[in-house]
């Protein structure tokens, strides 16, 4: 039986008809007709195209679109020692840079933030001259506190937008009580964000696409794996390869590496493994060559390519090179920067197999 809607000054409706009529209407406006290929004359349904949306502005950082793509990026110098994790922030970074401070001794990091906006950072440290060159190739705003007095004088003459926690302007950081100095200074994006448009910095990237992108990859079949880059006791990483995620979890000094805000661990898309020349100079400092170019291995999607890393000066975006002396397209997501000694050994085991790189 059919369905009617009566009424009193209007005539019956059969709403079966109707919904027939629309059920033909729309099918014949989601599925177009094509002239048959055998020449037949009848038709075939087109088949949908997948739709190519772009949901934003692409980070230069990660190569995938964020809220925060146009923003300039702020850098803040984390610590690497063992009291101070969970570090706050860490697996919201963009990208990571890490390097020894001492030659065989301490890294600390460079955590570049853009996309995401952590409501904490820190342990914030002391810069060092060495990462100077490479957050002025990456736009950074450039958060520290304090430094070492090749950092200072550095940054004292004006080569890069910082700020300093010594002089704490605005209220950028502060510290946490129940933690013993100087582990306990920290900040907030936003009041970052807040002191550099107070110091009149530009808030806008100047950054371009940084690196060729390949399209993203949600899975692979390569095999699990685990790379081992050869920091001292402590501050040891290794990064495991999840195939279900295309991934890399990050372990320091043998556990899970995790972040104190999401209370999650630390996963990145690309790891870079930069080998240069480090040499001590001084007490407790020690100098990082990240100019010039240099031997590296990239490991992403499951495998590693050797390169040559290139940087030719401050400015000038640091460069993978491939035999050809073309730029390696990396994955879409979060990069990270190991700096090793030159001569050092790093390991990649797959399975059964160790190579050493």
């Amino acid at each position: 039986m059919a369905l009617h809607i009566f009424s009193k000054n209007y005539p019956i409706i059969t709403l079966a008809v109707v919904f027939i009529s629309l059920g033909i209407l729309l099918f014949s406006l989601e599925r177009p007709l094509a002239p048959a290929k055998d020449g037949s004359g009848e038709t075939e349904a087109i088949q949908d195209e997948p739709l190519n949306i772009t949901a934003g502005p692409v980070s230069p950082l990660t190569g995938e679109s964020c809220a925060g793509a146009e923003r300039r990026p702020i850098g803040v110098m984390l610590a690497g020692d063992a009291v101070t994790r969970p570090l706050a922030g860490i697996s919201q970074a963009d990208l990571v840079i890490e390097m020894p401070v001492i030659t065989n001794g301490i890294t600390r990091y460079l955590a570049i933030f853009a996309c995401e906006t952590p409501a904490e950072i820190g342990s914030v440290r002391s810069a060092r001259d060495d990462f100077i060159p490479l957050a002025k190739g990456f736009d950074v705003i450039f958060g520290h506190w304090g430094g070492s007095h090749f950092a200072l004088t550095e940054l004292k003459s004006g080569v890069i937008d910082n700020i300093n926690a010594l002089t704490n302007p605005f209220g950028a950081y502060f510290r946490k009580p129940g933690i013993a100095e100087p582990h306990n200074g920290f900040a907030t994006w936003d009041k970052l964000a807040a002191a550099a448009q107070k110091l009149d910095y530009r808030l806008t990237t100047n950054l371009k696409a940084l690196w060729p992108r390949h399209e993203a990859r949600a899975s692979t079949t390569k095999p699990a794996a685990t790379l081992r880059v050869p920091y001292p006791g402590q501050f040891r990483a290794a990064w495991v390869y999840d195939p279900k995620t295309n991934t890399y979890e990050r372990l320091k000094g043998g556990t899970p590496e995790l972040d104190a805000n999401t209370k999650k661990a630390v996963r990145a898309s690309v790891i870079v493994v930069l080998r240069t020349d480090i040499k001590q100079i001084e007490g407790q400092y020690n100098d990082v060559r990240v100019l010039g170019k240099g031997r590296g291995v990239v490991y992403q999607d499951g495998e590693f390519f050797e390169v040559t890393w290139k940087k030719a000066d401050d400015l000038e975006p640091l460069q993978f090179l491939t035999a050809e002396s073309t730029q390696l397209p990396l994955a879409p997501g979060k990069v990270w920067l190991e700096y090793i000694d030159d001569q050092a050994a790093v390991s990649y085991e797959v399975a059964e197999a160790t190579d050493t790189l």
